[in-house]
């Protein structure tokens, strides 16, 4: 830990105290908004006062380097994820210190790079099967396909991750969904509601709580059913990790908290990503041509193979530019363990701070045309003057997201099987709006009408 004594750095600028309620009211209504305005308006540091404390944004990518990777053992998971504990327990996503560098242990064998290319054919599997299933709409009224991905996610997250069907725990997608809108009520609210109180907010939350209890048990009691020879999934890496735990209350306690942060991050985040990127693909029809020429030429009319990565350079492109406009983490939250000076700016011990991917990847210092989505700007060679920590949509430093290599195959494999047999297109009218929550959503499902490719001749 590199925490800096010093006393003498300036706090950074921002709103004064008195605006602390109208952000509070902003931040409900419209985070991103918030703090693309701060970053514009005050620049690369900002103070935010929040209720009775203040939030520190740093969006520099010196900054993000700082806090996320050099200065790293400084800092705890901060305001948002704390909240989130009341869902998702103690998990490898809101865990600190050697707790969390155990659950790391146990679950990283199952994301080398070895096991996910022999998982290459169960992906592009589950991607034919949604292809097929959205062929059968055409012609037909809008799907969701926000709903669609979150399927397909759950399928891929089942075969390849725990060795399980997950197709009768549908319900998985709302509940997870109703966990994150109360992690963001309890952070906006400043936890003044009482967890005890029968408002519709809470009880919407028990509910969904009592189902992903009820799908861990499931699934927990179907494994020590058939035993754990010969495996080896997450699901039975981490039944074996708390067999020897003498309480067997914490050893269910520990089994249930990370056996739900992997069911959400396994899904949520690549299902918010692929649906960005259909509702992004479908407004750029020489996007759209350009994947189902690579698609066609790369794989032909067959699956794809994890050696076709290489090849997919422009799907994977394409991913990388969805990533960029819409990280699926589209915020880092840390609470500085003693006191820190970021940038040349005081955070003092205890203090809230923001590192935002969402805002960092349109910074238009580093980014030309900002919001505009150009899938080549990640060719080759185009991120040459970039700082790296101007693109961090997995992390960085030791929390980098573990499961990113599976979720770069299974996007681009998805794009590609689907660019190249189908279109789905935009629905006149309708509003698709980001909703940033613990992941960044498409807000209220994303319909769209299926169509055929169109024609390269």
């Amino acid at each position: 830990m590199r925490g800096i004594a010093r006393t003498t750095a300036p706090t950074p600028p921002g709103p004064p105290r008195r605006a602390s309620l109208r952000l509070l009211g902003e931040l409900a209504r419209d985070r991103l908004g918030v703090m693309r305005a701060a970053a514009d308006r005050y620049g690369d540091a900002v103070r935010l006062p929040m209720g009775p404390t203040h939030l520190h944004f740093f969006n520099h990518p010196d900054h993000a380097k700082h806090v996320l990777a050099d200065n790293h053992a400084n800092y705890h998971k901060g305001i948002g994820l704390t909240h989130a504990k009341r869902a998702l327990g103690d998990g490898l996503l809101t865990s600190e210190g050697e707790r969390w560098r155990a659950q790391r242990r146990t679950v990283q064998p199952v994301f080398q790079s070895r096991r996910i290319a022999g998982q290459a054919g169960a992906v592009a599997e589950e991607a034919a099967a949604l292809v097929a299933r959205l062929r059968s709409r055409l012609g037909q009224g809008p799907v969701d396909v926000r709903q669609e991905m979150t399927g397909l996610t759950l399928g891929v997250l089942g075969r390849t991750l725990l060795d399980a069907d997950l197709g009768p725990y549908a319900t998985m997608g709302g509940s997870f969904e109703t966990v994150q809108d109360q992690a963001m009520f309890e952070m906006i609210s400043l936890n003044m509601v009482p967890a005890w109180l029968p408002i519709p907010h809470q009880l919407r939350f028990r509910r969904a709580r009592a189902d992903l209890d009820r799908v861990v048990a499931s699934l927990t009691g179907s494994r020590g059913r058939e035993g754990l020879a010969g495996r080896d999934d997450a699901l039975s890496r981490l039944l074996l990790s708390v067999a020897a735990e003498p309480d067997p209350r914490v050893a269910e306690r520990r089994l249930r908290d990370e056996l739900v942060t992997l069911l959400l991050a396994g899904h949520e985040t690549t299902a918010s990503t692929l649906s960005w990127a259909f509702h992004l693909i479908s407004h750029h029809p020489e996007v759209e041509e350009r994947l189902r020429d690579e698609s066609t030429k790369v794989l032909g009319s067959r699956l794809p193979t994890y050696e076709d990565l290489r090849e997919l350079t422009y799907t994977s492109q394409v991913v990388e530019e969805v990533m960029r406009l819409y990280p699926p983490v589209w915020i880092l939250t840390r609470r500085a363990l003693a006191q820190d000076d970021v940038g040349g700016y005081r955070v003092p011990a205890g203090g809230q701070v923001l590192v935002s991917p969402y805002t960092l990847h349109r910074h238009p210092r580093y980014w030309r045309r900002p919001d505009a989505f150009e899938p080549d700007r990640f060719g080759p060679g185009a991120a040459e003057d970039r700082p790296r920590y101007a693109y961090i949509p997995f992390g960085a430093g030791p929390r980098f997201c573990v499961g990113n290599h599976l979720g770069m195959m299974e996007a681009v494999f998805v794009i590609a099987q689907l660019s190249r047999e189908l279109r789905l297109a935009a629905v006149p009218g309708h509003r698709v709006r980001p909703e940033a929550m613990l992941s960044l959503r498409v807000r209220d499902g994303l319909p769209m009408t299926v169509r055929p490719a169109r024609s390269t001749s």
